[in-house]
């Protein structure tokens, strides 16, 4: 028979109604501090940290994970807002206001078109197939972006400040098609970038035990010993020697291995306690692929692979497989190496893999053959950011790395209209849809929360939303000036991954919160 444990705490249950108003209420509080920062003409928001100093931002995500409410329900709903737009944060890295600001229209729809009165169920169906169809309809749409096109992107997703927007898509180019971008803060008051050697491996770190900077999810090491092997390390002492020689050196280190559960945990247990800075990651591609990519990581780094199929020994990893990196960081998506400068090796490999490539046809091995030379030929540009004051660099960095993963996301994709105008244009067009009373409902409900972005938009620029209206695809408003024009003429887009994810995770936050009939939170003390 299943046992069941008692809560630890003392729970305090709200019901139907009453709890779904809390949590609207916090929805909304937290909503109209996002949503006042969206736009070009946006306003900025302080926030005072825990020591009394103040951060002025922004950035849609910062400000809405700075917010708690004392109302536990009320806490509720900021918290889920929060997952909202920290969803569009992973996925595409900019677009959190948005989707906080779609998810609270979706609410208010819901509310004043009677939604109560269909079956949830329905009006779901409804929403989801209309928002296929949107989806559909942008994809279709998206213009597929150039270098020409990079500083209109980043321009607008820092806050419109051209300066930052043309150094980070100087940045882009500087970097290359397969290069990378990065942000680091600068000894200086100066904002610059360094492009250097460098290559990105799709595999991150094993372990949120490795984070070197918790607040943003990062595995940062600077000068870091590179270990690869192409081995499963089976116990932490078959590595002891190099982690010694790691700690008596007074070097981070990165191992890029397979490793089996127990060094993994010894591995975390250190770093926590801080005996030692490693982190540690897989091995990138598979079978005979990865034995060629091994090989050229070890030429970039000037480390041997170390390879028991080739003889090598497991009791025998030594400090003189090692190699070295410049800096080595992970993030969700993978983790870069910073390179000083290419081995002569490296230099010869390059050439002779170019050579391969000209001579083979079969498409599998020519991709692989590109996946190699990706690798060694890769460039990283750093960007320095640097400011006057501590509150001024906070500010500046949340805006470059919106900047900098808004153009990750417009090269992947591709780019739309910005200024909310894609949204809002795409909730005119008619499908002429069969469907039930329910499911007209929630098309309803969506079909005009989608131009609540394009709204406040507006409204944050002090121009009156009922003076615009959108009558063909392309058209917006430049709010500057207040006059209609081509958007992607006028420089003025939006990502199109940036659009979907805020589109997809304001609706699962939304609707999450429409079929909630009870909320269960924590008695505080007063």
């Amino acid at each position: 028979m299943a046992q069941f444990g008692g809560p630890k705490l003392v729970k305090a249950l709200h019901f139907d109604n009453s709890a779904k108003a809390k949590l609207t209420t916090g929805i909304n509080k937290i909503a109209n501090a996002v949503g006042s920062t969206l736009g070009p003409s946006g306003r900025t928001v302080v926030i005072e940290d825990d020591f009394g100093n103040p951060h002025v931002t922004k950035d849609g995500v910062t400000v809405a994970n700075s917010i708690m409410l004392k109302n536990p329900v009320e806490n509720l709903g900021v918290a889920m807002m929060k997952q909202a737009a920290q969803q569009t944060a992973n996925i595409a890295g900019d677009g959190t206001t948005t989707s906080i600001v779609l998810a609270q229209a979706i609410i208010d729809c819901y509310k004043r078109k009677d939604g109560e009165s269909f079956s949830f169920r329905d009006i779901k169906s409804g929403i989801e197939k209309y928002k296929n169809l949107i989806i559909q309809e942008l994809e279709s749409k998206a213009v597929k972006i150039d270098n020409s096109r990079l500083d209109d992107v980043s321009t607008i997703s820092a806050n419109n400040d051209p300066v930052l927007g043309k150094l980070i898509a100087d940045a882009f180019r500087k970097a290359g098609d397969n290069g990378i971008v990065a942000m680091e803060t600068s000894p200086s008051s100066e904002t610059y970038i360094d492009t250097v050697e460098g290559t990105k491996l799709n595999s991150t770190y094993k372990s949120h035990h490795f984070y070197s900077n918790k607040e943003k999810e990062l595995s940062e090491l600077d000068k870091p010993l590179v270990f690869i092997s192409a081995t499963d390390i089976p116990n932490v002492r078959k590595i002891q020697d190099i982690l010694e020689f790691a700690i008596k050196s007074n070097r981070s280190i990165l191992l890029i291995a397979p490793l089996e559960s127990q060094p993994l945990t010894a591995l975390a247990m250190n770093m926590v306690k801080g005996n030692i800075k490693v982190n540690v990651i897989d091995p990138p591609s598979f079978g005979l692929k990865r034995k060629d990519i091994l090989e050229d990581l070890a030429l970039l780094v000037g480390a041997k692979v170390f390879d028991e199929s080739l003889g090598d020994s497991i009791d025998s990893i030594a400090p003189d497989l090692l190699g070295e990196a410049d800096k080595a960081i992970s993030d969700k998506d993978g983790t870069v190496l910073v390179i000083k400068e290419k081995s002569k090796e490296a230099q010869e490999r390059i050439k002779y893999l170019k050579t391969a490539l000209e001579k083979e046809n079969h498409h599998v091995l020519v991709k692989h053959l590109n996946d190699r030379l990706a690798l060694l030929c890769g460039g990283v540009s750093i960007i320095y950011v640097g400011a006057d004051t501590d509150v001024e660099l906070k500010e500046k960095q949340d805006r470059v790395d919106d900047a900098i993963h808004a153009v990750k996301a417009a090269r992947k994709e591709g780019i739309l209209p910005g200024g909310g105008s894609s949204l809002a244009y795409a909730a005119t067009i008619d499908w002429k849809l069969d469907l039930n009373g329910g499911e007209l409902a929630g098309i309803e409900i969506l079909e005009e929360a989608l131009s609540a972005p394009f709204t406040k938009i507006l409204i944050n620029a002090g121009l009156n939303p009922k003076d615009y209206s959108l009558k063909k695809w392309g058209e917006g408003v430049d709010v500057t000036c207040g006059d209609r024009k081509n958007m992607i003429k006028q420089g003025i887009i939006d990502p199109l991954l940036v659009t979907k994810s805020a589109l997809n995770n304001a609706i699962s936050v939304a609707t999450t919160i429409l079929s909630t009939d009870c909320v269960i939170s924590n008695v505080r003390e007063e």
